[in-house]
């Protein structure tokens, strides 16, 4: 590295990936920076800038020397396990600077001679309490594989029979196929016969064994919980997703206009995945895209690209930090939120380029023969081909992967609550009016004064429905003062009626639409 060069570095500042030292004064902090960069994204320390004014103070040749050995010593000594530097100096006025550039450590985490382990946080550093970072880190340079793990207390009987059939017959296609297994007669065959087709004499449990879904010491592992689990979520409660589609464009509103219920999502990763593309269908508009009028209309946002985009978030979503993928619809975005930043160095450039780099690597392998999966690090760049506007997002400070596909605003999106009455018995007449005399002039009048929303759970209570799931369609919690204000309303306007109506307070109380 030149003068000019490292002045520009001084002329930044310290940043992440640069810091600044006068000299070395404290060997413990110098090697709890080294610490710091290996964790992290490695780095370059500069000796002979003061750090806070950033007033060079050139080395002598006798200190150049002993900074050198003294480096070697501490990335030795006070770094566990110790770590190699690549140590340069550069000529400046008055003497010399002393570069040591660290590289990303391959053997995280790393740790100082007091056992503390230390990563970069913005231009400082911060220790690392936290066992999922931990993990994190150990996943990352291959010491810990968290689809690989055990599920304690969980037996072969706690998996879906149908989906380890399907899995077989994807995974053993030949062979089922010579057996004349196909998927119009899947049913017709047991398990153990499919079983017993791959591997004659072997039971269903000698081959999960020998697949490496059940581990040495018998138990089974996070992959096979999470691709056949019937109820993953009892050991795994945050290995799933949540799905709300918001009225409006902030995460912080409180209405919304869909929300998955968290029971409806509970399942094994082909479950989650058929629940979140039937989210994305009801809520995301169909647009026509050919001239004839009756065409069939295709989803505002490519299904292609969010087959991609969600197989992705489930697949290689951080099974080390323990929150749920979120995915949120609002009026102008979708955004798919997926645990854990993106490992091994990944950088968003790569992937949109192709880069693949799967983070769980048996979970991923295995995917392939249940979810519409090709692994060949092209999905991305097949969903971009869809001519979609997307921003991809590597958070690492909060440990989170985010993809935002960009929506056409519709006009008079905004719909339900907010709406003025106004409005409403504008629309309501109109209907009522195409609808011709087949209402009474009393059911009109009824209807005409409900909002968008209260017409709404009225059609949702075509078949009975509880307080608790009326409310949560309207993104409301289970109060008194809710039941009342959002549905006892509906009961004295006459629209709503009870389905045991002689007690009110039956805990198997439900709502339904009054006939006429």
């Amino acid at each position: 590295m030149t003068e000019q060069e490292v002045l520009k570095l001084r002329d930044h500042g310290e940043v992440t990936k640069v810091q600044f030292k006068e000299r070395i004064i404290d060997a413990y902090d110098v090697g709890c920076e080294m610490v710091a960069f290996s964790n992290t994204h490695g780095g370059q320390l500069v000796i002979g800038i003061n750090d806070k004014m950033g007033v060079i103070n050139a080395l002598s040749y006798q200190e150049v020397q002993e900074t050198t050995n003294l480096l070697g010593n501490i990335a030795s000594e006070n770094v566990i396990p110790s770590i190699l530097l690549d140590i340069e100096t550069i000529a400046v006025e008055g003497g010399h600077l002393v570069m040591a550039t660290i590289k990303e450590g391959l053997n995280k985490p790393y740790h100082d001679n007091k056992g503390i382990v230390w990563v970069k946080n913005g231009a400082d550093k911060r220790r690392v309490f936290d066992n999922a970072e931990l993990a994190e880190m150990m996943s990352q340079c291959g010491n810990f594989a968290p689809d690989e793990a055990a599920v304690a207390n969980a037996s072969i009987s706690d998996l879906d029979e149908q989906c380890l059939k399907t899995f077989l017959l994807n995974r053993f296609a030949v062979v089922m196929a010579q057996k004349g297994v196909n998927e119009q007669n899947l049913r017709d065959y047991t398990l153990e016969q499919m079983t017993h087709f791959v591997a004659g004499g072997v039971s269903m449990e000698g081959l999960m064994r020998n697949l490496r879904f059940i581990r040495p010491d018998g138990k089974l592992t996070v992959a096979a919980m999470l691709l056949f689990g019937k109820y993953p979520q009892r050991w795994l409660p945050t290995y799933t997703a949540k799905c709300i589609s918001y009225v409006g464009n902030s995460v912080g509103g409180t209405i919304f206009r869909d929300k998955v219920k968290d029971a409806d999502m509970e399942g094994h990763l082909l479950h989650q995945y058929e629940t979140i593309m039937a989210f994305f269908t009801r809520n995301l508009r169909n647009v026509q895209v050919e001239k004839e009028f009756n065409s069939q209309g295709k989803l505002e946002i490519s299904y292609a690209a969010l087959v991609e985009f969600v197989v992705n978030a489930l697949v290689h979503r951080s099974l080390n930090w323990k929150a749920p993928i979120r995915i949120f619809i609002f009026d102008n975005r979708v955004e798919i939120h997926s645990p854990g930043e993106l490992p091994n160095g990944l950088t968003v450039d790569d992937i949109v380029k192709g880069t693949s780099m799967p983070r769980n690597q048996f979970l991923f392998t295995n995917a392939n023969y249940l979810l519409p999966y090709t692994g060949a690090g092209s999905g991305i760049l097949r969903a971009l081909e869809e001519g979609l506007e997307v921003t991809f997002k590597n958070e690492e400070r909060i440990h989170e992967f985010v993809i935002i596909i960009k929506r056409e605003p519709k006009a008079n999106n905004q719909e339900g609550i907010q709406e003025t009455n106004q409005e409403s018995v504008q629309e309501s007449n109109q209907e009522s009016n195409q609808e011709g005399n087949q209402e009474s002039n009393q059911e009109k009048i009824r209807k005409s004064a409900l909002t968008k929303a209260q017409r709404d759970v009225v059609n949702y209570c075509s078949v009975p429905r509880t307080a608790q799931e009326i409310l949560a369609r309207l993104g409301l919690s289970n109060q008194s003062i809710n039941r009342k204000r959002h549905i006892q309303t509906l009961v004295d306007m006459g629209v709503l009626e009870m389905t045991i109506p002689e007690k009110p307070n039956d805990r198997n109380q439900k709502y339904r639409k009054r006939k006429k």
